[in-house]
């Protein structure tokens, strides 16, 4: 079988060799050629035409000859291909939708309007949509003040949990991912039960706390009375009760730090307020520097005068942690500045301290209650309990605020809390 531009060459060969055999005949050899070129035009346009209705209209594969056969076979092949590539998709893309209907969770597919493309059953159970709904906006439908404007938020990796509009006191904690070009995926999942168990391991840690507030005031009262009467006891009981001591405030501690987390979770959030940030941050430097005469020393550097919206008992206590934590594991020949400065339109509370620094690995865990660094901290952290920077994480959620932490092994860490610019009110004196 001949290639198929060597059999358009022959083609073409024969063609000529008409032409010339009737421009031979009649004399007029320029006419000939003409009506040569003619035929071949007619011929390719004969053939475009048959491609055109067979593209339009399928049925077997035209004949040609010539360049013209490799053309059919070509396309051909590249149509079946394509017909064999659209079943597999066909396929996969049923697949995923039968598998994406399975799932508990509702998944809502958003286009660049945020209308609906699609959704599984879920949607229909827990956000209570039709099919009517498909081309209609979401926020037309969910019309929930606090949906709508969690909505037109970028932030892929936030999250928001409202009420179920059809199911009674059910919650659902919904994520907005995007995906594609102003293509959005929204996913809402049922979490009454996990609030549920949270209220009641809140209450259960809440009524514990309490409840053991009272054996251990009065444990610590005789404690207290015994080391008023020191000089009467026997020298070998004086170091029992001294343990007993340490403990008891330990103990202490960890209630009360068990109570402010509680309270953080699960009580109604105070009204925001102005504080006076460089006031408050004064104040707990000042307290943090009568720990112990022989701690690191402390430096306070306000870049900035600017005051924070906020609950100021709320804020003490984050700050008070970060401080007394920097000045706990830094050498007392070391040094701590907590520092208040202006960023991007917001503000940051720094504590840098020159301590020995934590591993890398530990750190994406720090916030975790009961969470501490025995190795890589100076003491131990034996006088811990593991709730500081667990506190410290919830009141800056609270706020909008977020605790960035970065620590070298050796050389000391950084504990940053940026505050966005809705919470910040700058002085009129602060350089812009």
């Amino acid at each position: 079988m001949l290639s198929p531009w060597r059999s358009e060459f022959y083609w073409l060969i024969w063609l000529l060799f008409f032409g010339i055999f009737l421009g031979k005949l009649s004399g007029m050899y320029f006419a000939a050629l003409w009506l040569c070129s003619l035929i071949y035009l007619a011929r390719n346009i004969y053939h475009i035409n048959r491609i055109v209705l067979w593209l339009r209209s399928g049925g077997k594969v035209p004949q040609g000859g010539g360049i013209w056969e490799e053309i059919y076979y070509l396309i051909f092949r590249l149509k079946r291909r394509n017909k064999s590539r659209k079943k597999r998709l066909l396929a996969m893309l049923e697949r995923f939708r039968t598998a994406t209907t399975a799932l508990p969770d509702a998944t809502v597919v958003l286009g660049p309007r945020d209308e609906i493309d699609w959704f599984n059953d879920a949607a229909e159970r827990l956000l209570g949509l039709r099919k009517s709904d498909i081309g209609q906006q979401i926020g037309n439908l969910l019309r929930q003040p606090k949906f709508v404007e969690f909505l037109r938020g970028t932030d892929a990796s936030a999250t928001i949990t409202i009420a179920s509009p059809i199911m009674d006191k059910a919650q659902l904690e919904i994520r907005i991912v995007p995906y594609g070009e102003n293509l959005r995926l929204l996913v809402a999942q049922d979490v009454t039960h996990i609030r549920f168990m949270e209220r009641v391991r809140s209450d259960f840690v809440a009524n514990v706390s309490h409840e053991l507030r009272t054996p251990l005031t009065v444990l610590k009262g005789y404690l207290e009375t015994l080391e008023d009467a020191d000089q009467d006891i026997p020298e070998r009981y004086r170091k029992v009760f001294r343990h007993m001591e340490e403990h008891t405030a330990r103990m202490q501690k960890l209630i009360d730090g068990l109570l402010s987390l509680t309270k953080l979770e699960s009580g109604t959030l105070a009204p925001y307020k102005l504080v006076d940030c460089p006031g408050l941050l004064l104040s707990v430097c000042n307290e943090a520097q009568l720990l112990k005469p022989d701690q690191a020393s402390l430096e306070l550097i306000l870049e900035t005068h600017a005051d924070l919206y906020g609950v100021e008992s709320e804020l003490r206590s984050a700050f008070s942690n970060l401080v007394v934590n920097a000045l706990k594991y830094t050498p007392g020949d070391g040094k701590v500045q907590v520092r208040w400065r202006r960023e991007n339109g917001g503000a940051v509370l720094e504590v840098e301290d020159t301590g020995p620094g934590i591993a890398s690995e530990h750190l994406p865990r720090l916030t975790e209650r009961f969470y501490r660094v025995e190795p890589g901290r100076a003491g131990g952290g034996k006088d811990g309990v593991g709730l500081g920077l667990a506190i410290v994480k919830h009141v800056l959620t609270r706020h909008e605020a977020e605790l960035k932490i970065v620590s070298t092994v050796g050389k000391g860490s950084c504990f940053g809390c940026r505050f966005p610019e809705k919470r910040v009110l700058f002085d009129v004196d602060d350089s812009k």
